[in-house]
């Protein structure tokens, strides 16, 4: 086994060699398809056939954005966490779907990134629903754990024989420093989270924003201190508002 480490649009893209098949650890931005595909075939010499699944760990744009095309482009089964509802349901649903992608290409703009189509579907129709301690199918090296708290339906995934973990959103490494996801919609799931990955003896993890590191358990529960400091998406949302206003303002 090998894990490549992709440049995404706006995070890191982790896609998992076997000498017969290859696994994607999250969906990336729909513009990140295009990535995977010409790494895929142009630096590993194979063919999207033999991508057999693709992981998604929660629904937001650069982690579910490029499921949908995995699906009907390429009939490659996507699998998420098994819940009855869907993350952006109903109307409320719909104006936090805008509100993550105009923060997604708002992340972009920071990082300097030439405009990118990010606009995706709000709903997830997995090919395959996944729950906590199970194997991934097809790839039983791989173990699935619920680590809800960023949002409601969380996945992380070890590899016990690597000793490393794929937490996704769950810890970001931003200037050195080991922070936590913003937002964070349920508090208290997320320090059970926290608190069960710190007892975790694993060399390694893999965030989609940070790259991959070692992690001790002390800074896993450290993130769970900092919870009530981690600002809701409207708050950054706002803040985005008065900076672009201010700035507009002052060029007069």
């Amino acid at each position: 086994m090998k894990i490549h480490e992709l440049e995404g649009h706006i995070q890191t893209i982790y896609l998992v060699e076997y000498p017969d098949k290859l696994l994607l650890l999250d969906g990336g931005c729909r513009c990140d398809v295009a990535v995977v595909r010409s790494y895929i075939e142009k630096d590993l010499q194979r063919t999207m056939a033999d991508l057999k699944l693709v992981v998604v760990t929660h629904m937001h744009p650069d982690h579910a954005g490029g499921a949908r095309l995995y699906q009907k482009r390429y009939r490659i089964p996507v699998a998420s966490a098994k819940l009855d509802s869907q993350w952006y349901a109903g109307v409320k649903g719909s104006v936090q779907h805008n509100v993550d992608t105009l923060l997604a290409y708002w992340v972009a703009h920071r990082k300097k990134k030439s405009f990118r189509w990010l606009w995706y579907s709000k709903n997830l129709h997995p090919d395959v629903v996944l729950e906590d301690q199970q194997t991934l199918p097809g790839f039983d090296d791989w173990q699935v754990w619920s680590t809800p708290g960023h949002t409601d339906r969380d996945l992380s995934l070890l590899h016990p024989e690597s000793r490393l973990v794929y937490v996704a959103d769950i810890m970001l490494k931003v200037k050195g420093k080991f922070i936590t996801p913003v937002p964070i919609k349920f508090p208290d799931r997320y320090r059970k989270t926290v608190k069960r990955l710190s007892q975790l003896s694993y060399g390694e993890v893999l965030m989609a924003h940070g790259g991959r590191c070692a992690v001790r358990g002390e800074d896993f529960l450290k993130l769970g201190h900092n919870v009530e400091e981690t600002p809701q998406e409207y708050e950054v949302l706002i803040d985005i508002m008065k900076s672009f206003i201010k700035k507009t303002l002052t060029s007069r």
